[in-house]
């Protein structure tokens, strides 16, 4: 008898090893999809194409919007359609093109500045989340520098993964707890998410949006919106392979 129940337990450890085995691959082929998907953004040359962003922003009950259109085609890349559903003046449209070129200068002069996929997503701790014929969805630790050393362990993410096309359709980042981004700032609630679209093969941003509330100074209240619409998209160089 007592053969018998060492030969199950011998059994059920083999199984529980076999079984963890399956789970370290399947995990190790989920990180891989995400990582093509990743890729698939980085080979995405967004300067290439023509666009319209609709912005929307609410910094403490001041609220501003603006219509901006991206034509790669022209001389002047950038143009301010709108602004606080108003068209605007000759000197706005001048002073909006001088900004986005010496942001463009900037860029060029340190480097490519915007936050990657590759940074916001620590590839080593995803782990799946649920899975279904559509999406699959996975969990990953954040640290984002721009936030300060104060939000490493505080901050979370999850991205949808859409099978069919295979790109990443959306990300979510949220706190977990109070931080500090710098010296006498206090976030209590951080919330980030952007969305993308897959247009023949290239992944494109289709909308960004950040909340913010906390505190600055101690005495001065933080309570952010913002929220970035892309449209309109149109391949502008060569075909997509």
């Amino acid at each position: 008898m007592k053969k018998y129940y060492l030969f199950l337990i011998c059994i059920g450890a083999v199984f529980n090893v076999i079984a963890a085995q399956n789970t370290t691959e399947e995990l190790v082929a989920l990180k891989e999809k995400i990582n093509r998907a990743i890729i698939k953004v980085e080979h995405t040359e967004r300067a290439l194409w023509s666009y319209k962003i609709s912005r929307y922003e609410d910094e403490e009950g001041d609220i501003s919007s603006s219509i901006e259109q991206h034509s790669p085609q022209t001389s002047e890349r950038w143009l301010l359609k709108q602004i606080n559903g108003q068209l605007p003046t000759k000197k706005q449209i001048k002073n909006f093109a001088k900004k986005k070129q010496e942001q463009s200068n900037t860029r060029k002069q340190e480097g490519n500045i915007k936050l990657t996929l590759r940074e916001l997503i620590n590839q080593k701790s995803l782990s799946l989340v649920s899975t279904d014929d559509k999406h699959i969805i996975m969990a990953f630790n954040v640290y984002w520098e721009k936030l300060g050393k104060d939000s490493i362990g505080k901050l979370q993410g999850k991205l949808v993964y859409q099978k069919e096309q295979q790109f990443i359709e959306k990300i979510s980042i949220w706190n977990n707890a109070e931080f500090s981004p710098m010296f006498t700032a206090n976030i209590t609630d951080f919330a980030l998410t952007f969305t993308f679209l897959n247009i023949n093969g290239a992944v494109l941003v289709k909308q960004n949006e950040m909340k913010m509330k906390g505190s600055f100074a101690y005495f001065t209240e933080i309570n952010e919106i913002s929220l970035d619409n892309f449209s309109d998209y149109v391949y502008q160089g060569q075909p997509i392979q």
